[in-house]
């Protein structure tokens, strides 16, 4: 089975809200392994601060299905689609990598872009998959972080944060 990897990430009543996604996502996909959950500033707008994180899961599923599901669950948490890009948010989870398949349609890229431009989805990436590499570039998770300028990031680990356990690893 493919394993996929989401960001999830939320700055509105965001413990709520993050912990109600790992619990459907959990329900829908089984069990997941996730990073520790970010603190980040909010990146393009002025807002209050993001919870961030990044989960693993196996699935039978296609790229596409799993896709729906989650913006399916952003909509049950209030997200408006197509709302503009850089902006407070409910609930965002992005499908960041398939495997290590290259997926390009009008409503998926995978590798996700996000991987390498933002600190909020590589670093928590590069904790649980800090040997995986990048489908395109053919660089580790962790060798990216490592490479990845963080003169102007503004996050920080929250290490033993009771929202989330800690699962079994894939």
């Amino acid at each position: 089975m493919p394993l996929c990897y989401v960001s999830i990430g939320s700055n509105i009543n965001r413990e709520h809200n993050i912990r109600s996604a790992l619990g459907i996502l959990d329900a829908t996909f089984g069990t997941l392994t996730h990073s520790s959950l970010y603190e980040s500033v909010a990146v393009g707008f002025t807002g209050t601060a993001f919870y961030n994180l990044v989960s693993a899961f196996h699935s039978d599923h296609d790229a596409q299905h799993i896709n729906q599901t989650l913006k399916a669950i952003e909509t049950e948490h209030g997200r408006i689609p197509n709302k503009e890009k850089f902006s407070a948010r409910t609930l965002d989870i992005d499908l960041l990598l398939y495997d290590q398949d290259i997926i390009h349609t009008e409503s998926i890229k995978i590798p996700h872009n996000d991987i390498l431009n933002y600190a909020f989805v590589l670093e928590p990436l590069a904790e649980i998959a800090p040997e995986h590499h990048h489908p395109i570039k053919q660089i580790s998770y962790a060798e990216l972080w490592a490479d990845f300028d963080k003169s102007t990031v503004q996050q920080r680990k929250i290490s033993d944060y009771p929202l989330l356990r800690k699962q079994e690893s894939l």
